[in-house]
Protein backbone atom coordinates (compact mmCIF):
# COMPACT_ATOMS: atom_id res chain seq x y z
CA UNK A 1 0.00 0.00 0.00
CA UNK A 2 0.87 3.67 -1.29
CA UNK A 3 2.29 6.03 1.83
CA UNK A 4 -0.81 8.30 2.99
CA UNK A 5 -1.28 11.19 5.21
CA UNK A 6 -2.52 8.78 7.92
CA UNK A 7 1.01 7.45 7.75
CA UNK A 8 3.24 10.55 7.35
CA UNK A 9 4.96 11.65 10.67
CA UNK A 10 3.80 15.23 12.28
CA UNK A 11 1.36 16.01 9.52
CA UNK A 12 -1.10 13.42 10.82
CA UNK A 13 -0.83 14.17 14.94
CA UNK A 14 -1.64 18.24 13.20
CA UNK A 15 -4.60 16.75 11.44
CA UNK A 16 -5.62 14.57 14.03
CA UNK A 17 -5.76 17.34 16.59
CA UNK A 18 -7.26 19.56 13.78
CA UNK A 19 -10.31 16.98 12.96
CA UNK A 20 -11.25 16.35 16.90
CA UNK A 21 -11.44 20.52 16.98
CA UNK A 22 -13.39 20.49 13.75
CA UNK A 23 -15.71 17.94 15.06
CA UNK A 24 -16.17 18.97 18.51
CA UNK A 25 -17.03 22.62 16.85
CA UNK A 26 -19.62 20.88 14.67
CA UNK A 27 -21.27 19.02 17.83
CA UNK A 28 -20.63 15.33 16.29
CA UNK A 29 -20.05 12.61 18.34
CA UNK A 30 -17.20 9.70 18.23
CA UNK A 31 -18.20 6.21 19.11
CA UNK A 32 -16.45 3.09 18.88
CA UNK A 33 -12.76 1.49 18.52
CA UNK A 34 -11.14 -0.73 16.42
CA UNK A 35 -10.67 -3.63 17.79
CA UNK A 36 -6.73 -4.37 18.69
CA UNK A 37 -6.94 -7.85 17.09
CA UNK A 38 -8.38 -6.08 13.56
CA UNK A 39 -5.68 -4.67 12.27
CA UNK A 40 -6.49 -5.41 8.79
CA UNK A 41 -10.16 -4.97 7.73
CA UNK A 42 -12.91 -3.86 5.97
CA UNK A 43 -14.76 -0.74 6.79
CA UNK A 44 -18.18 -0.30 5.00
CA UNK A 45 -18.86 3.32 4.21
CA UNK A 46 -22.67 3.23 4.77
CA UNK A 47 -24.75 5.48 4.20
CA UNK A 48 -22.89 7.32 1.28
CA UNK A 49 -25.22 9.63 -0.07
CA UNK A 50 -22.98 13.36 -0.21
CA UNK A 51 -20.06 14.35 -1.46
CA UNK A 52 -19.36 15.84 2.24
CA UNK A 53 -18.70 11.77 3.25
CA UNK A 54 -15.02 12.01 2.30
CA UNK A 55 -13.79 15.23 4.49
CA UNK A 56 -16.13 13.63 7.35
CA UNK A 57 -14.93 10.61 7.09
CA UNK A 58 -11.14 11.29 6.34
CA UNK A 59 -11.24 13.39 10.24
CA UNK A 60 -13.16 10.57 11.50
CA UNK A 61 -10.16 8.41 10.61
CA UNK A 62 -7.80 10.77 11.77
CA UNK A 63 -9.89 11.39 15.32
CA UNK A 64 -10.34 6.86 15.93
CA UNK A 65 -6.46 6.81 14.60
CA UNK A 66 -7.47 4.70 11.70
CA UNK A 67 -4.99 3.80 8.78
CA UNK A 68 -8.12 3.87 5.88
CA UNK A 69 -7.35 3.56 2.22
CA UNK A 70 -10.90 4.56 0.49
CA UNK A 71 -11.88 3.39 -3.30
CA UNK A 72 -13.10 6.52 -5.85
CA UNK A 73 -13.73 6.73 -9.28
CA UNK A 74 -10.47 7.08 -11.65
CA UNK A 75 -12.22 10.70 -12.96
CA UNK A 76 -10.91 11.99 -9.28
CA UNK A 77 -7.18 10.68 -9.63
CA UNK A 78 -6.37 12.62 -12.33
CA UNK A 79 -4.40 16.12 -13.06
CA UNK A 80 -4.17 18.38 -10.74
CA UNK A 81 -5.95 16.65 -7.66
CA UNK A 82 -4.42 13.04 -8.48
CA UNK A 83 -1.37 12.98 -6.09
CA UNK A 84 -3.47 14.81 -3.63
CA UNK A 85 -6.23 11.98 -3.44
CA UNK A 86 -3.97 9.02 -3.55
CA UNK A 87 -2.04 11.00 -0.25
CA UNK A 88 -5.32 11.26 1.50
CA UNK A 89 -6.02 7.35 0.77
CA UNK A 90 -7.15 7.08 -2.11
CA UNK A 91 -7.20 4.46 -4.36
CA UNK A 92 -8.38 4.91 -8.40
CA UNK A 93 -11.05 2.18 -9.76
CA UNK A 94 -12.02 2.17 -13.20
CA UNK A 95 -15.94 1.30 -13.53
CA UNK A 96 -16.19 0.91 -16.60
CA UNK A 97 -13.55 -1.65 -17.09
CA UNK A 98 -13.88 -5.17 -15.97
CA UNK A 99 -11.32 -6.48 -13.56
CA UNK A 100 -10.79 -8.08 -11.04
CA UNK A 101 -10.88 -5.49 -8.58
CA UNK A 102 -11.85 -7.40 -6.01
CA UNK A 103 -8.94 -10.18 -5.76
CA UNK A 104 -6.43 -7.48 -5.89
CA UNK A 105 -7.51 -5.67 -3.62
CA UNK A 106 -8.19 -9.17 -1.05
CA UNK A 107 -4.09 -9.49 -1.96
CA UNK A 108 -3.16 -6.24 -1.46
CA UNK A 109 -4.86 -6.57 2.33
CA UNK A 110 -2.84 -9.53 2.55
CA UNK A 111 0.33 -8.25 1.63
CA UNK A 112 0.16 -4.91 3.80
CA UNK A 113 2.50 -4.03 6.60
CA UNK A 114 1.09 -2.95 9.87
CA UNK A 115 -2.59 -2.58 10.55
CA UNK A 116 -4.96 -1.16 7.59
CA UNK A 117 -8.07 -0.20 6.77
CA UNK A 118 -10.07 -0.40 3.56
CA UNK A 119 -13.25 1.62 2.97
CA UNK A 120 -15.47 0.25 0.45
CA UNK A 121 -19.15 1.82 0.13
CA UNK A 122 -21.14 -0.79 -0.75
CA UNK A 123 -23.83 1.44 -2.36
CA UNK A 124 -21.00 1.94 -5.04
CA UNK A 125 -22.59 5.92 -5.85
CA UNK A 126 -24.26 8.73 -3.72
CA UNK A 127 -26.75 8.23 -6.16
CA UNK A 128 -30.36 6.45 -4.97
CA UNK A 129 -29.80 2.50 -5.29
CA UNK A 130 -31.93 -0.50 -4.48
CA UNK A 131 -29.60 -2.77 -4.42
CA UNK A 132 -25.81 -3.15 -2.53
CA UNK A 133 -22.41 -4.04 -4.40
CA UNK A 134 -21.20 -6.81 -2.65
CA UNK A 135 -17.07 -6.50 -3.35
CA UNK A 136 -16.66 -5.25 0.29
CA UNK A 137 -18.05 -8.89 1.16
CA UNK A 138 -15.85 -10.46 -1.08
CA UNK A 139 -13.00 -8.42 -0.39
CA UNK A 140 -13.19 -9.44 3.47
CA UNK A 141 -14.07 -12.96 2.19
CA UNK A 142 -11.35 -13.76 0.22
CA UNK A 143 -8.37 -11.71 2.09
CA UNK A 144 -9.79 -13.85 5.29
CA UNK A 145 -10.43 -10.05 7.54
CA UNK A 146 -13.42 -9.22 9.36
CA UNK A 147 -15.59 -6.28 8.25
CA UNK A 148 -16.31 -3.87 10.71
CA UNK A 149 -19.36 -1.58 10.57
CA UNK A 150 -18.86 2.16 9.58
CA UNK A 151 -21.57 4.43 9.70
CA UNK A 152 -22.13 8.39 9.58
CA UNK A 153 -25.40 9.34 10.87
CA UNK A 154 -25.97 13.12 9.87
CA UNK A 155 -29.37 13.98 11.66
CA UNK A 156 -27.17 12.72 15.14
CA UNK A 157 -24.08 14.09 14.15
CA UNK A 158 -22.45 10.44 15.08
CA UNK A 159 -20.15 8.55 13.43
CA UNK A 160 -18.02 5.84 14.42
CA UNK A 161 -17.55 2.24 14.22
CA UNK A 162 -20.32 -0.42 15.13
CA UNK A 163 -19.47 -4.35 15.46
CA UNK A 164 -16.84 -6.65 13.78
CA UNK A 165 -18.64 -8.98 10.77
CA UNK A 166 -17.22 -12.33 9.74
CA UNK A 167 -18.39 -13.18 6.57
CA UNK A 168 -19.57 -16.89 6.20
CA UNK A 169 -19.24 -17.07 2.76
CA UNK A 170 -23.43 -17.18 2.67
CA UNK A 171 -24.05 -13.59 1.54
CA UNK A 172 -27.52 -13.20 0.82
CA UNK A 173 -27.82 -14.42 4.69
CA UNK A 174 -25.02 -12.03 5.96
CA UNK A 175 -26.09 -9.22 3.56
CA UNK A 176 -29.60 -9.32 5.37
CA UNK A 177 -27.94 -8.96 8.30
CA UNK A 178 -25.72 -6.29 7.49
CA UNK A 179 -28.74 -3.95 6.29
CA UNK A 180 -30.52 -4.52 9.07
CA UNK A 181 -27.80 -2.84 11.19
CA UNK A 182 -27.40 -0.23 8.45
CA UNK A 183 -31.51 0.46 9.07
CA UNK A 184 -30.98 2.70 12.12
CA UNK A 185 -28.46 5.38 10.32
CA UNK A 186 -29.21 8.04 7.85
CA UNK A 187 -26.65 9.76 5.58
CA UNK A 188 -27.05 13.63 4.44
CA UNK A 189 -29.14 12.79 1.56
CA UNK A 190 -31.12 10.41 3.62
CA UNK A 191 -33.94 9.84 0.76
CA UNK A 192 -30.72 8.14 -1.36
CA UNK A 193 -29.93 5.49 0.64
CA UNK A 194 -31.93 2.17 0.77
CA UNK A 195 -31.21 -0.45 3.65
CA UNK A 196 -33.77 -3.07 2.88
Amino acid sequence: MHRTIFTTPVVNTALRALSLAWLRLRGWKLAGTLPAEQPKCVLIAAPHTSNWDLPYTLMVAFALRLNIYWMGKQQIFRWPFGGLMRWLGGIAVNREQSSNLVAASAEALRRADGPVQLIVPPEGTRSKTRYWKTGFYWIAHQAQVPIVMAYMDYPRKLSGLGPVFTPSGDVEVDMRKIKTYYAQFKGKNWQQFDHE
